[in-house]
């Protein structure tokens, strides 16, 4: 069961789908109505809605509507946190790596 309250763990769930991360690569490029987001897709429009629902429920993307079209645009902030706790894994594995290299070497 999904922790809500993770709001990096929600970003790891929503771009775990290949469909997901294709939208999130599509809209890296600049806002999109739905519906021509969703047309290379291989999927229903409702099925599309539902990928969309959980990419704005993470806080990766952001949806409106004017008028009749509903627009996507990416919300950086979710994916700078993420990449964050990504890049404070990094550098301590990397720590750990260069203190086992000292012992190794002290061998």
């Amino acid at each position: 069961m999904p922790n809500h309250s993770d709001p990096i763990g929600l970003v790891f769930r929503a771009l775990a789908d290949p469909t997901r991360r294709a939208i999130v690569e599509r809209l890296v490029r600049g806002p999109v109505a739905v519906k021509a987001l969703a047309e290379p897709l291989a999927m229903s429009l409702p099925a599309v809605m539902q990928h969309l629902q959980v990419l704005e429920a993470a806080g990766v993307i952001v949806t409106e509507k004017v008028g009749r079209v509903r627009s996507c645009r990416i919300e950086p902030s979710a994916l700078r946190t993420a990449e964050a706790w990504l890049g404070a894994q990094r550098t301590e594995w990397e720590r750990r790596l260069d203190h086992l290299d000292d012992y190794l070497k002290e061998q």
